[in-house]
């Protein structure tokens, strides 16, 4: 099954400036790896040390944020879009 993983433009320069990368995944976990294994140097900005995806990485399968779903084990289909969006902090205060 082809998903596409959507790479937040922040994130693009470690994975070859490309927008988009289409990897063969059943569930969010797998897509994420495939996308790792491609661009290794994502790895460090998606994932903690120990190997969970970071509190400020928000991840959603089409328009559904996975982690009202079943996170990482969310399943994918043919087609569908891995949306990786970084938390954005800031603003300013008066």
């Amino acid at each position: 099954m082809a998903v596409k993983v959507m790479i937040p433009t922040p994130l693009r320069a470690y994975a070859g400036k490309q927008e988009s990368v289409e990897v063969s995944a059943k569930t969010v976990g797998e897509a994420l790896k495939g996308l790792t294994d491609k661009h290794g140097d994502l790895k460090k900005h998606l994932y903690s040390d120990d190997g969970k995806l970071r509190s400020f990485v928000n991840v959603y399968v089409n328009d559904e944020d996975i982690r009202y779903a079943q996170k990482d084990q969310t399943p994918v289909r043919d087609g569908d879009t891995v949306s990786i969006v970084p938390s954005i902090a800031g603003g300013r205060q008066n």
